[in-house]
């Protein structure tokens, strides 16, 4: 049987949880930060990135990567004052990224995944769909609104005169719950949403959209380190899948793009080799 004192502390939990959810269906409406606020923070972080890591010399990637990165920045539509950057940095890490204010990074590691141009454009369109949608922003939002319910909770429980060892794993069960209740399927809609986007921005800068959903597909080897739901991401291959669904879309966007370049080149001779997975420990 819970004590009543326990009881109380789930209670507390579950109106704190019942609030949060509700953060689902503000989420588009709710960001304590303007486009200006994100687009310096963005600038920042890009300088330190740019600080901190190794520039690519190779300049047929150079010039793969800003070719990409120009087309795209030339059909996207936002009100927002974006500074266009591209860069390439080399690195294993298989990643990419776009801060506020349109500040583009690609890592080496990615090329060998993305095999030619319109992969590339899949992966640059998807970051710079965060951008234009201000996933940062949001996010930071999400978490200030979170942390903030996390305080309420612990006020009410110490109100209540809940012990402080019952009020800590009390916090730290609203802080789990919140985590995979909350946050982490708010940023799998996020990249779902940046997937759109992506997909739009590669058709009209004239990329086969067909090639998104084979990027996935070839992306999804790289398999998964946990359940789905316990992931910032969706699975790869349910990426591919949502992708198939909107190409129709995409694909009569293509057709009426002005200039179409298909798959477009091949990445570099030196990235087209996908390393060999790390043994078993």
């Amino acid at each position: 049987m819970i004590r009543p004192i326990l009881a109380a502390s789930l209670a507390a939990i579950l109106a704190c949880a019942t609030v949060a959810c509700s953060l689902a269906e503000a989420d588009r409406r709710v960001n304590f930060y303007s486009p200006a606020e994100e687009a310096q923070m963005g600038t920042d972080a890009y300088h330190d990135v740019l600080a901190k890591g190794k520039r690519c010399t190779d300049a047929e990637a150079n010039a793969l990567i800003a070719r990409v990165g120009q087309r795209l920045a030339a059909v996207v539509k936002t009100d927002q004052q974006f500074a266009w950057e591209f860069n390439l940095l080399e690195s294993s890490e298989v990643n990419a990224f776009c801060l506020p204010g349109g500040k583009v990074a690609v890592y080496t590691g990615i090329l060998p995944y993305c095999e030619n141009e319109a992969a590339l454009a899949a992966v640059m369109g998807h970051e710079i769909g965060h951008a234009v949608a201000r996933h940062g922003g949001r996010r930071m939002t999400q978490g200030v609104i979170m942390s903030g319910l996390e305080t309420t909770l612990g006020e009410v429980l110490k109100a209540k005169g809940v012990s402080e060892t019952n009020a800590n794993l009390s916090l730290a069960a609203f802080g789990g719950l919140s985590q995979v209740g909350v946050m982490l399927p708010f940023s799998r809609t996020h990249e779902l949403e940046a997937d759109a986007m992506g997909l739009e921005y590669m058709a009209q800068a004239g990329y086969d959209p067909q090639e998104a959903v084979r990027f996935w597909q070839r992306f999804a080897k790289l398999g998964s380190s946990g359940p789905a739901f316990l992931s910032t991401h969706p699975q790869s291959g349910d990426r591919a899948q949502k992708l198939g669904e909107l190409m129709p879309k995409a694909v009569a966007q293509y057709q009426a793009a002005p200039t179409k370049s298909g798959i477009g080149a091949q990445v570099p001779a030196r990235y087209r080799t996908v390393p060999a997975p790390a043994p078993a420990k």
